[in-house]
């Protein structure tokens, strides 16, 4: 049987991208058979933004989460087996899905881009302003 994770990871990709949000993956970087810049990295975790205008060519197939991406201007390209994805999240308001056990997951603010994303709400009210996205286990 096809795991229902890669068909989630979609799901919630196209949901935030609809809302014209920032889609964030957050990867278990010490998995095997990751392609990506683990320089950026913290505890073990790697947070990814794959949104439209951050990456190019994205696939999210049953088995990798494959793109091309930009870090420090240099061009790079990602491969991250989907089992190896432990949150799909919107890095605006935190809405998103965790796989696996909440606990043993921390979330970084890491991101592909060569500049820091603006805080869409200049008051802090959004995610921008340096919180930890607000993420909720659904079951």
């Amino acid at each position: 049987m096809i795991p229902n994770r890669p068909y989630l990871i979609r799901a919630y990709y196209q949901w935030i991208v609809d809302n014209g949000w920032t889609p964030y993956i957050l990867v278990d970087a010490t998995g095997e058979g990751i392609l990506a810049p683990l320089e950026f990295a913290e505890d073990g975790r790697l947070v990814l933004n794959i949104s439209p205008n951050s990456v190019r060519d994205l696939e999210l197939e049953n088995d990798y989460v494959n793109f091309s991406a930009r870090f420090n201007g240099i061009p790079t390209q990602v491969q991250v087996p989907t089992f190896h994805i432990f949150a799909i999240y919107a890095r605006e308001n935190g809405q998103g899905m965790f796989f696996g056990d909440i606990d043993d997951v921390k979330v970084s603010r890491h991101h592909n881009e060569d500049h820091p994303p603006e805080d869409p709400d200049p008051k802090g009210g959004g995610n921008g302003g340096g919180k930890k996205p607000n993420l909720k286990v659904v079951k």
